[in-house]
C-alpha cells in the first residue's frame, strides 16, 4: 500500500491499479501496529525542523509490527564520499553544463526523479559545513536569516537547508498552442514561460545525521546505517 502527499501521483498509481491513498507523512490513517515494513524514500529531506524529521520517523516506527522493518532513503550532504564521486555527481560532465528538465507527464520519469540516482537531485560537499554539524550533533542549527540558498543544478552544496530549482515541462494551454510549431533557445525568457521553474525545500543530512536520530527514539533499534549513491540509508527494526 502507497500513501504520497501528491494527489496527482497517487492519481498516477491508480491508473495502474496499484493501491494508494493520498496523506502527510507526519499522520498516516494506518493502525498501529499493523506493517510487517515501511519504506520511506526521499521524504524526511523535505520537512524543514529536526523536531518534524523525528516525528516522522516516529510515525514510521509506530506502523510497524514488533520486529517488522523500516527503511529510509535521504539526501546526502556528502555526494563525494570515500574519494569518489556519487553517480549524480558525475552525470554533470555528461549534461555538458545544461540545466536538466523534469517532465512531469511520464509517471515513471517522476518516480525516477525521487530515487536516489534521480535527475531532480543536487549533490555535493562541504568539509567546513560538515564538520560544524558532526561537533554540534543532529540537532538543526537556529537559523538567523529565514533567506534559503538556492542551489544549482548539479554543484556542491553549500548549505543543508537550500531551495532546489525543478524545472517543468507541463501541458499548459499556452504550451499547447506554441511548443508544437515553435523551439526557443534553453534558458531564453521564452522558454523559461513554457518550462515554468518552481523552487522545492531540502534538508541534506550529514553523515550520522539520521542515524542520531533514529538512535534517539526507544521504539527502534538501528539495524544498519549505510551510503548509497548519494544518500544516507537507515534500516530499523520495531522493538
Amino acid at each position: 500500500i502507497g500513501c504520497d502527499r501528491s494527489k496527482n501521483l497517487v492519481d498516477i498509481c491508480g491508473e495502474k491499479e496499484f493501491q494508494a491513498f493520498v496523506c502527510d507523512a507526519l499522520s498516516v490513517p494506518i493502525r498501529s501496529g499493523s506493517c510487517d515494513a515501511c519504506i520511506s524514500i526521499a521524504v524526511i529531506h523535505h520537512f524543514s525542523t529536526a523536531e518534524r524529521r523525528l516525528a516522522t520517523i516516529r510515525e514510521l516506527a509506530r506502523l510497524l509490527r514488533p520486529g517488522g522493518t523500516a527503511l529510509i532513503y535521504v539526501w546526502a550532504m556528502e555526494q563525494e564520499y570515500k574519494n569518489r564521486k556519487s553517480k549524480y555527481l558525475k552525470e554533470k560532465n555528461d549534461s555538458k553544463g545544461k540545466e536538466e528538465e523534469i517532465n512531469t507527464d511520464v509517471a515513471q520519469g517522476l518516480l525516477r526523479d525521487q530515487m536516489p540516482d534521480g535527475s531532480s537531485q543536487d549533490s555535493a560537499s562541504s568539509d567546513q559545513l560538515l564538520n560544524d554539524s558532526k561537533d554540534k550533533g543532529w540537532h538543526a542549527k537556529p537559523v538567523a536569516d529565514s533567506r534559503l540558498p538556492v542551489h544549482t543544478n548539479r554543484t556542491s552544496f553549500h548549505s543543508q537547508d537550500l531551495l532546489v530549482p525543478w524545472h517543468l515541462k507541463s501541458d499548459t494551454k499556452k504550451k499547447a498552442e506554441s511548443a508544437d510549431t515553435l523551439s526557443f533557445p534553453a534558458g531564453s525568457k521564452e522558454s523559461q514561460e513554457l518550462s515554468p521553474i518552481l523552487h522545492r525545500y531540502y534538508h541534506v543530512f550529514c553523515e550520522g545525521e539520521l542515524e542520531a536520530a533514529c538512535r534517539s527514539l526507544d521504539c527502534v533499534r538501528v539495524q544498519k546505517n549505510y551510503y548509497d549513491q548519494g544518500n544516507w540509508c537507515v534500516v530499523l527494526e520495531k522493538l
